[in-house]
Protein backbone atom coordinates (compact mmCIF):
# COMPACT_ATOMS: atom_id res chain seq x y z
CA UNK A 1 0.00 0.00 0.00
CA UNK A 2 1.40 3.42 -0.91
CA UNK A 3 2.29 5.97 1.76
CA UNK A 4 2.05 9.16 -0.31
CA UNK A 5 -1.39 10.76 -0.31
CA UNK A 6 -1.55 11.27 -4.08
CA UNK A 7 -0.56 7.65 -4.65
CA UNK A 8 -3.30 6.49 -2.26
CA UNK A 9 -5.85 8.54 -4.21
CA UNK A 10 -4.53 7.15 -7.47
CA UNK A 11 -5.00 3.58 -6.22
CA UNK A 12 -8.62 4.37 -5.34
CA UNK A 13 -9.39 5.97 -8.69
CA UNK A 14 -7.65 3.27 -10.69
CA UNK A 15 -9.55 0.57 -8.78
CA UNK A 16 -12.85 2.29 -9.49
CA UNK A 17 -11.96 2.81 -13.16
CA UNK A 18 -10.87 -0.82 -13.49
CA UNK A 19 -14.19 -2.04 -12.10
CA UNK A 20 -16.17 0.22 -14.42
CA UNK A 21 -14.11 -0.73 -17.49
CA UNK A 22 -14.27 -4.43 -16.69
CA UNK A 23 -18.04 -4.38 -16.37
CA UNK A 24 -18.44 -2.50 -19.64
CA UNK A 25 -16.12 -4.88 -21.48
CA UNK A 26 -18.00 -7.83 -20.01
CA UNK A 27 -21.33 -6.35 -21.14
CA UNK A 28 -19.94 -5.86 -24.65
CA UNK A 29 -18.67 -9.44 -24.85
CA UNK A 30 -21.95 -10.78 -23.46
CA UNK A 31 -24.04 -8.92 -26.03
CA UNK A 32 -21.81 -10.23 -28.83
CA UNK A 33 -22.15 -13.80 -27.53
CA UNK A 34 -25.94 -13.48 -27.26
CA UNK A 35 -26.08 -12.30 -30.86
CA UNK A 36 -23.86 -15.14 -32.10
CA UNK A 37 -25.91 -17.74 -30.25
CA UNK A 38 -29.13 -16.31 -31.68
CA UNK A 39 -27.73 -16.45 -35.21
CA UNK A 40 -26.71 -20.10 -34.75
CA UNK A 41 -30.11 -20.98 -33.31
CA UNK A 42 -31.98 -19.06 -36.03
CA UNK A 43 -33.86 -16.91 -33.55
CA UNK A 44 -36.36 -14.22 -34.55
CA UNK A 45 -34.79 -11.36 -32.59
CA UNK A 46 -31.45 -11.36 -34.42
CA UNK A 47 -31.87 -7.79 -35.68
CA UNK A 48 -32.48 -6.43 -32.19
CA UNK A 49 -29.53 -8.34 -30.78
CA UNK A 50 -27.34 -7.04 -33.62
CA UNK A 51 -28.31 -3.47 -32.76
CA UNK A 52 -27.57 -4.09 -29.09
CA UNK A 53 -24.18 -5.64 -29.80
CA UNK A 54 -23.26 -2.89 -32.23
CA UNK A 55 -24.20 -0.26 -29.67
CA UNK A 56 -22.12 -1.97 -26.99
CA UNK A 57 -19.11 -2.06 -29.32
CA UNK A 58 -19.55 1.62 -30.18
CA UNK A 59 -19.78 2.56 -26.50
CA UNK A 60 -16.62 0.62 -25.69
CA UNK A 61 -14.83 2.41 -28.51
CA UNK A 62 -16.08 5.81 -27.37
CA UNK A 63 -14.87 5.17 -23.84
CA UNK A 64 -11.45 4.14 -25.14
CA UNK A 65 -11.72 0.53 -24.03
CA UNK A 66 -11.10 -0.83 -27.51
CA UNK A 67 -9.39 0.65 -30.55
CA UNK A 68 -11.40 2.13 -33.41
CA UNK A 69 -10.15 -0.50 -35.86
CA UNK A 70 -11.12 -3.34 -33.52
CA UNK A 71 -14.59 -1.89 -33.17
CA UNK A 72 -14.99 -1.67 -36.94
CA UNK A 73 -13.63 -5.20 -37.39
CA UNK A 74 -15.99 -6.63 -34.77
CA UNK A 75 -19.02 -4.89 -36.26
CA UNK A 76 -18.05 -6.10 -39.74
CA UNK A 77 -17.87 -9.68 -38.48
CA UNK A 78 -21.29 -9.35 -36.87
CA UNK A 79 -22.82 -7.94 -40.04
CA UNK A 80 -21.31 -10.82 -42.03
CA UNK A 81 -23.01 -13.31 -39.74
CA UNK A 82 -26.37 -11.57 -40.05
CA UNK A 83 -26.09 -11.54 -43.86
CA UNK A 84 -25.74 -15.34 -44.08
Amino acid sequence: MPNIESAIKRVKTSTAANAKNSSQMSAMRSSIKKFEQAVEAGADNVEALYKEASKAIDMAETKGLIHKNKANRDKARLSKKIAK
